[in-house]
């Protein structure tokens, strides 16, 4: 079992920026990908963006955050980061963090963070 444990989220004004990060304990060998997802109020839950872990480091992002927002790793701290600038009021949301590993189906969820901006 993987726990992750976000921390990070808050209340900013529009035009500001917020760090989350996302820390993985037990049994991470297996993790070969983390993200960062994003439900709005009343809305569904959308990947915001993605890093692989074991290798490169490849990232890949949303439309909506490229620019705006940077993912990275410190693989010595099992942790991700997610970078968010330039913060609108189409950013508020719970982010959850989310780690997939090799095993068919194994996947887990932090949960959750809350990121209120306001104008």
């Amino acid at each position: 079992q993987v726990q992750l444990v976000e921390s990070g989220g808050g209340s900013v004004q529009s035009g500001g920026s917020l760090r989350l990060s996302c820390t993985a304990s037990g049994f991470t060998a297996d993790i070969y990908a983390m993200s960062w997802f994003r439900q709005a109020p009343g809305k569904g839950r959308d990947s915001v963006a993605t890093i692989l872990t074991k290798t490169s480091g490849v990232t890949s992002y949303a439309d909506s955050v490229k620019g705006r927002f940077t993912i990275s790793r410190d693989n010595t701290q099992n942790t991700v980061y997610l970078q968010m600038n330039s913060l609108t009021v189409e950013d508020t949301a719970v982010y959850y963090c989310n780690a997939r590993g090799t095993r068919p189906h194994e996947e887990y969820w932090g949960e959750g963070t809350l990121v209120t901006v306001s104008s």
